[in-house]
């Protein structure tokens, strides 16, 4: 059970780390990983809000505190690298169908951003398959439920 919570709060640090941030350090470090490029749709591959600032937070957040914890740096960093992968995998998905950074697509916002690192944990961790799931949908339900909440008051840029 403290396993599963280490990796909600890891799921939490590698998508709200990008946030803090943004706040902290404003423009400075905001290149975008997709360097601006455009997908053969001629949209962008991901977007501005995909940022090497955002990459580094969330991966090195997760690495900290999965050191402390005791899960090590490398797995801690390599846990928070795969949740910001599925979150860029969201993005560019989002970007071919054609809706905006901003809209929100409920699941695809929340899912591939659990999934993927859980099943890194699945695989290296004692985490049994009921286990990484029922961390998914935490994740995803606690997502789609708080970061509204979170936009209204200002603390995050986006609604979702």
């Amino acid at each position: 059970m403290i396993l599963a919570l280490e990796l909600f709060v890891m799921l939490v640090l590698a998508n709200g780390a990008p946030v803090v941030a943004r706040r902290l350090f404003g423009h400075n470090w905001s290149a975008p990983v997709d360097g601006g490029r455009l997908w053969r749709d001629g949209r962008p591959l991901l977007g501005e809000s995909k940022t090497w600032r955002g990459l580094v937070a969330g991966t090195l957040s997760c690495g900290l505190f999965a050191m402390a914890v005791g899960l090590g740096l490398f797995f801690g960093s390599l846990f928070g690298f795969m949740g910001l992968l599925g979150d860029m995998l969201s993005s560019f998905i989002k970007r071919r169908r054609g809706l905006a950074a901003s809209a929100r697509a409920l699941w695809l916002d929340q899912v591939p951003e659990a999934l993927l690192p859980m099943i890194l944990a699945f695989f290296w961790l004692p985490v049994g398959l009921w286990q990484a799931l029922a961390v998914v949908v935490l994740f995803t339900l606690s997502n789609i439920v708080f970061s509204p909440l979170l936009y209204r008051l200002g603390i995050r840029h986006q609604p979702h």
